[in-house]
């Protein structure tokens, strides 16, 4: 079958998420090598996302195609599941699949030059420093995102790190936690806990979504934090906004934030530590039989998931006690967001990369060619071929057809008054086909199938399956007969 005229461009199509199995059982239908597909991971932690991962081993996927992994700790997830799926199979039909597509670490970008000049503006940040009374020499720390225990950061262990480096330090310290609540009830606790557990600490809660707030909060931070500790974190991007805004860094030492910060240069990672091995298959359990939902279930393992607070209040203190080290802390991330996080640079990663698949691609169609397969997908073939075993018989080209008794004008009014005998009017030809063929057969007496296609083929821009399926249906309702 002929490429759609949509598709007929395209080298590489591209999805901002791993969904690529459904796309690639509809290229089948085309050939394998008719175009390249490109998608991309975000959280990896849901059944549903680990589903689609697991379906790059038994869907039509090839080494043109590929899965773009925000950081090497979301690939090393993936290739786990692979050759923990690949194992099951293998157990089961004595065959190890591999999957062919490939799976580049291309991460996400920031516009470096917005954040710079933010910095820039004329009396950043100070109105708003103003509000928050914000006095000239009081420490900003500024945490940036969804506000939201379960599925970002625990706010508890940055409180009572920052209380404990507050109590080492004669400045005022201020933290302001820019983003927004999933529901009053995290709102409620997230504020009460910031009083019990950081007394001495002047805590602020900002809208991240109010204009001008996201613009302003760079510019009033000395430190940035954040204590990840939750498994939908693939790569982190409020760090690199840090670094792009010349801000040091205070991160986990988890995941993406592992490859982003490098501990001591740009900031510091902070260990974290997970229950051992076994501790979370009843976790995985419930989860599995639809028990508890997705954000009970991440929610259950950052509870079993710490963060060193002793070393968060060191760092938090050596930052706070050396404005010198702010700075040139600051710098190193501004440089290294520039040079590995921008766009440009990321942008010009992405289009290597699907240079790279048209490349591979347009060889493998050179070396083979576009074959489009009789079944492209087993799991939903052509109906008229699945079910060839149903009906008495199929209109053949052969088959002569007369008007039947609603083959007149009322009788295709009576067609289009109720929707039931409209139905599917969009896998049909042209509605000016059907007026076509009441004509045709109405001065020609009977005509046979194929001459009656070809005819409305010469006559409107439509396919010999098209009038088929169109003819069928005029027969359905008695519009036309077979004679």
């Amino acid at each position: 079958m002929q490429t759609p005229q949509s598709l007929q461009h395209i080298d590489v199509l591209y999805r901002p998420d791993p969904a690529l199995s459904q796309l690639a059982w509809e290229r089948r239908t085309y050939g394998e090598a008719s175009y390249s597909l490109c998608g991309i991971t975000h959280t990896v932690a849901s059944k549903e996302t680990m589903a689609m991962i697991g379906n790059l081993l038994i869907s039509p996927l090839n080494p043109w195609d590929a899965l773009i992994c925000t950081s090497q700790g979301g690939k090393a997830m993936i290739n786990g599941l692979l050759e923990d799926y690949s194992e099951y199979l293998a157990q089961r039909w004595g065959t190890k699949p591999e999957a062919k597509i490939h799976l580049p670490v291309i991460p996400l970008g920031v516009d470096c030059d917005s954040f710079e000049q933010n910095q820039q503006r004329q009396g950043a940040g100070y109105n708003l420093k103003k509000k928050l009374n914000i006095g000239e020499g009081d420490l900003v720390v500024i945490f940036v995102g969804r506000l939201i225990f379960h599925a970002k950061a625990h706010p508890v262990p940055m409180y009572q790190a920052l209380e404990r480096a507050a109590g080492q330090v004669e400045q005022k310290v201020h933290l302001i936690q820019a983003g927004w609540f999933e529901g009053e009830g995290q709102e409620r606790e997230f504020k009460e806990s910031a009083r019990e557990f950081c007394p001495s600490v002047q805590v602020h809660f900002l809208n991240g979504r109010a204009p001008g707030v996201w613009q302003d909060i760079w510019c009033i931070g000395d430190i940035f934090i954040s204590l990840a500790d939750n498994i939908q974190e693939t790569f982190g991007l409020t760090p690199i906004e840090a670094m792009a805004s010349g801000l040091p860094v205070i991160v986990t030492d988890w995941n993406g934030y592992k490859e982003s910060v490098r501990d001591e240069v740009d900031g510091f990672r902070i260990p974290t530590m997970m229950a051992p091995l076994g501790c979370g298959k009843p976790i995985a359990e419930i989860y599995s039989s639809d028990r508890i939902n997705y954000s009970t279930y991440i929610g259950h393992v950052a509870m079993i998931t710490s963060v060193d607070i002793e070393a968060c209040s060191q760092a938090l203190v050596r930052l706070f006690s050396n404005p010198e080290l702010r700075q040139r802390m600051g710098e190193n991330g501004r440089s290294r967001a520039r040079q590995v996080y921008d766009w440009s640079v990321v942008i010009k990663a992405y289009e290597e990369l699907w240079q790279y698949q048209s490349d591979l691609r347009l060889f493998e169609q050179s070396r083979s060619g576009v074959q489009a397969p009789t079944v492209p997908n087993p799991l939903c073939d052509n109906p008229c071929r699945r079910f060839a075993h149903y009906p008495t018989g199929f209109l053949e080209g052969e088959d002569r057809l007369a008007l039947g008794v609603l083959g007149n004008e009322e009788g295709l009014r009576l067609l289009g008054k109720y929707k039931m005998t409209g139905f599917g009017g969009n896998m049909r030809s042209p509605t000016d086909v059907i007026p076509t063929i009441i004509r045709l057969l109405s001065e020609e007496k009977s005509l046979s199938v194929a001459q009656l296609a070809a005819r409305c083929i010469q006559l409107h821009p439509s396919s010999y399956p098209a009038v088929c399926r169109t003819l069928v249906y005029l027969i359905k309702f008695d519009v036309v007969k077979r004679l």
